[in-house]
């Protein structure tokens, strides 16, 4: 078993702010950015800002910058920018106007690549890393990815842990009747993790340790009718 909590542990209230709480940038987050001009219509090619600035519409797949420790990004031509707890609806806006100032009518897309959480749905050495592949990705989801909860897994005492590992944030939830289907829809945050608690089964657990000794028993059985039976016929 691992992280357990006691009968006692406070764990934190299911509110909605929580629960309804978008996908916020946060340091080391790799952001794939794109820039149109004119509504969407032309591309702005970075690359070649000394010649023509913009470029028909095509298949570019953007480029990664990188989130700092600081919670800056380092943009081209506006420079460094704080986008740190910034929602991506509002990290856009926020750059469409910055770059209204360079381009007609700029139109912004962003997408985090690297966000991951980590999933235990119930049975030892089913781990997974799951990559959150939507910005707004719910607890249910990311279950579903790993392939559900497992049959030794208590879907009614799933645990999401997020913040800082020394003093996290441990909410409960509760997936075994469909009143939990709300909390299921908890947006994932970077780093959260997902525990399914495993049950404890007991007798196979009892039935590993005698095995041996019954193994052993059942040998000496063995002997001890086969030395009786071969005495009787003497």
């Amino acid at each position: 078993m691992m992280l357990e909590t006691n009968s006692k542990y406070q764990f934190t209230p299911l509110a909605d702010s929580t629960m309804n709480q978008e996908y916020k940038l946060s340091p080391n987050d790799l952001i794939n950015f794109r820039l149109y001009s004119n509504d969407g219509f032309r591309l702005v090619d970075f690359s070649n800002l000394d010649n023509t600035s913009v470029t028909t519409l095509n298949t570019n797949a953007g480029t990664d910058y990188l989130v700092e420790q600081d919670g800056t990004v380092v943009f081209p031509v506006i420079g460094r920018t704080y986008v740190q707890g910034l929602t991506i609806r509002e990290a856009y806006e926020m750059l469409e106007k910055k770059f209204s100032q360079y381009y007609i009518k700029p139109y912004v897309l962003l997408k985090v690549t690297n966000r991951r959480v980590i999933v235990f749905p119930g049975d030892p050495g089913s781990a997974k890393v799951v990559p959150l592949l939507n910005n707004n990705t719910t607890v249910i989801e990311a279950l579903a990815q790993t392939g559900g909860i497992t049959e030794s897994g208590k879907a009614w005492k799933i645990k999401l842990i997020r913040g800082n590992p020394s003093n996290p944030k441990v909410f409960l939830i509760d997936l075994s009747t469909i009143n939990g289907i709300k909390a299921g829809s908890m947006i994932l945050q970077e780093n959260d993790i997902i525990y399914v608690t495993p049950q404890r089964r007991i007798s196979e657990k009892l039935l590993e340790r005698l095995t041996p000794a019954l193994s052993l028993i059942s040998t000496f059985i063995l002997i001890y009718v086969l030395f009786i039976s071969y005495h009787i016929k003497l």
